[in-house]
């Protein structure tokens, strides 16, 4: 099949509403030979103006989240989780710590602003920002798990933010007695909204209880309260920041013009100093129609931006945004009722919450109702048993993508070691004899499971290291086979250096170094390692195992079907952001702990726990039992397989064991046939060493766990599942 190469990168900084909008727009018409990348340090982004209801318990909080990982496989865009603190116009790349830089050709810059105050004592410590909205949402939810006796809160800011967030705690805490919220502003409240509005605001405000301190402000933040310019202390449990708005730092270093730390933009959205560079929203300032930060300008830029990022990368003309003078401000009111000001009408009640409340509903549906991309109709004429083999659901990547057991079981059956090779096909790495030196060589290669090259690189490398480590040897070299996506020249030279840096980055790290490698170019992007290995005094392989034995695992289970899900835009944005930091794990560490100990070990991956476990089994003609309550599960994953999601191999898994294993039918124990990318270790210990070992795992921070025991061969399943 012929495949468009690459040419342009367009990379989005901030998972912004602008942005979002852009992503659902770009997915229903891509833009050929562009690559999207989205960085964001969150995997969800909060709409803003759902914030007070779900404060005031009105919504939960995904309901006002737009989950970025979903939308990212969405629009076919790679998904960067860090903060982004740098952008450097000249070389034209994006600082991410923890990784390389990312370069662009086009980028644009979707913020938002902060509203802390790192210059007043004691704000870090003891208060917490209105924005960014995660970071309060996820302090109040912990405020009000801990059932506070009289609780009483202090809000920094008046203005239309900070009412409407004491409203809205007020609300939540109508039914605790001695509840006090006080709001302090150091000039007049509301200066934004029109007379009648504001009147209405302060009303309710006194009625709810709700102290209003206007004139002074605050000078220093304790633990337990707020000490005043005028040297008052008011006692806060809860200190919350709403005071105006504040510029993200990182902007004042980028070069570009900025306007009081906003990036100045012209009326086409781009930078007046720098025109590959746009921005929206909050972190934006437009020069030629100056607005309140509001938004209501972020959704309306959107589909301008779309325009023009396309423009700027095929040379198309651009269009000019035109913001509005006024709009219409929904305000909530705690309760469900909402405030409107706009032209001066005295409008207020249920309707207009009600009118809110479909406003709000109507902008999250396209995000949470993600529409399926039809999927290229097969000819006319095909041949018998393709549509059976095509099935219903894309090829999973990883190791999902893995030939089934009993199928290479069967094509390595009649091969056998001789000459140098001591151990061959079969275990997890071939032993070689170098004199009076055993060198252990294992190879192994991933369809990628992510677009980002750096991320993918540092789970396949994990990956191959997996079969060193289960052998107790220590990694020495490898060899790099790398299929790139067509791409441009320029774009291969970016693509090749944050593959082979997250590489190194592994390599380095366990002792090891890339020796060389090949690289061509096909449909997708795949990484593969041939690694070599020295080994100590004892081999470990997959036989040994001894009755009652203890069975470790160093890992969680659970990926394949996370990432199987993720492919289908069904995982949670929060769990595949869990998850890619235990594939990144290296395992060099916990095979250090337990080779001395372990009398056989593996890695779980292609097979599945059960599988590999199985491998141990027939190599030690052993049996087993698993205790699937001990067995940890990464976050999701027994949710989806409970939906009915499962990654390509896991029925040649589960077919490979039939006869073999006693199981319960349970989306949990459906996991046991689940591949796993860069896998855990799985190590029979003796029954003795079994907690001391957990001890050293737990300290050296694995999520281990011991989950079951080898017995003696019976006329009993050889793999019973309790």
């Amino acid at each position: 099949m012929q495949t468009l190469p690459q040419t342009r990168d367009l990379v989005l900084i901030g998972g912004g509403h602008a942005h979002a909008l852009v992503l659902l727009r770009w997915a229903m018409n891509p833009l050929a030979g562009a690559r999207l990348t989205v960085i964001d340090p969150h995997p969800t982004a909060p709409y803003t103006g759902m914030l007070p209801g779900l404060i005031a318990g009105h919504y939960a909080r995904a309901d006002l989240e737009m989950d970025l990982v979903a939308l990212a496989r969405h629009a076919g865009a790679r998904l960067i989780l860090g903060r982004a603190d740098g952008l450097d116009p000249v070389a034209k790349t994006i600082s991410v710590p923890g990784r390389p830089p990312v370069a662009y050709d086009v980028a644009s810059v979707d913020v938002g602003i902060t509203s802390d105050l790192p210059q007043l004592p004691g704000f870090t410590e003891h208060a917490v920002a209105a924005k960014p909205l995660g970071d309060y949402a996820e302090r109040w939810a912990q405020f009000l798990a801990s059932g506070r006796a009289a609780p009483q809160i202090v809000v920094l800011g008046a203005g239309v933010a900070g009412v409407e967030l004491a409203l809205a705690m007020a609300h939540r805490l109508r039914a605790v007695p001695g509840r006090r919220i006080t709001v302090i502003e150091k000039d007049n409240a509301l200066p934004h909204l029109g007379v009648w509005a504001r009147g209405r605001l302060q009303a309710l405000l006194a009625e709810r209880g709700i102290v209003l301190l206007t004139g002074t402000q605050a000078a220093a933040i304790e633990a337990d309260g707020v000490v005043l310019a005028d040297g008052r202390k008011i006692p806060s449990d809860f200190t919350l920041g709403a005071a105006g708005s504040r510029p993200q730092g990182w902007l004042a270093g980028t070069g570009l013009h900025l306007t009081d730390g906003f990036i100045t933009i012209d009326p086409e959205l781009r930078s007046t100093s720098h025109p590959d560079v746009f921005a929206v929203g909050d972190c934006a300032h437009m020069a030629a129609s100056p607005r309140p930060k509001a938004g209501v300008f972020a959704v309306r830029q959107a589909p301008f931006l779309h325009h023009n990022l396309r423009a700027a990368l095929s040379g198309g003309p651009m269009r000019a945004y035109r913001p509005q003078r006024d709009y219409l401000k929904l305000i909530s009111l705690g309760e469900r009722k909402a405030l409107a000001d706009k032209w001066g009408l005295p409008l207020a009640g249920r309707g207009l919450w009600w009118l809110k409340d479909r406003i709000d509903a109507k902008f999250m549906r396209m995000f949470h109702a993600l529409p399926e991309m039809p999927t290229p109709p097969l000819p006319r004429e095909h041949t018998l048993g393709l549509v059976e083999a095509l099935g219903d659901k894309p090829m999973c990547g990883g190791c999902g993508a893995k030939v089934g057991p009993d199928a290479l079981r069967r094509a390595l059956s009649g091969l056998a070691a001789s000459g140098a090779v001591e151990l061959g096909a079969g275990d997890d790495a071939a032993v070689l004899a170098m004199g009076e030196t055993r060198q252990v060589i294992a190879t192994d290669h991933l369809r990628a499971v992510t677009e980002d090259p750096y991320l993918m690189a540092k789970i396949t490398t994990v990956h191959a290291l997996g079969d060193v480590w289960a052998m107790g040897a220590k990694p020495q070299a490898a060899l790099v086979s790398l299929i790139l996506p067509r791409l441009s020249e320029e774009l291969q030279s970016r693509t090749l250096a944050e593959i082979m840096a997250g590489v190194s980055e592994v390599l380095s790290a366990a002792g090891a170094s890339i020796a060389g490698g090949h690289t061509t170019q096909g449909a997708e992007l795949t990484i593969g390692l041939t690694v070599t290995g020295i080994a100590g005094n004892r081999i470990l392989t997959k036989g040994g195992a001894r009755p009652g034995d203890a069975l470790i695992l160093t890992k969680p289970i659970g990926s394949g079907t996370l990432l199987a899900a993720e492919m289908q835009k069904r995982a949670p944005g929060r769990a595949m952001a869990a998850l890619w930091p235990y594939l990144t794990q290296p395992q060099g560490a916990a095979a250090a702990i337990l080779t001395p100990v372990a009398h056989a070990m593996t890695d779980v991956t292609g097979f599945g726990l059960a599988g590999h476990l199985d491998e141990m089994m027939r190599a030690g003609d052993v049996a087993a039992d698993l205790a699937m309550a001990a067995i940890p599960l990464f976050d999701g994953a027994e949710a989806m397989a409970a939906a009915g999601v499962a990654s390509t191999i896991a029925p040649a898994n589960r077919a490979a064991l039939l006869g073999r294993i006693a199981a319960p039918q349970t989306a949990a124990a459906a996991l046991l046939f689940d591949p796993q990318s860069a896998g855990g270790l799985l190590a029979a210990v003796a029954e003795a060493d079994a907690v001391p070992v957990l001890r050293q795992l737990e300290q050296a921070g694995f999520t281990a766990a011991s989950i079951g025991t080898i017995r003696a061969r019976d006329d009993q399943p050889a793999l019973r599942v309790i």
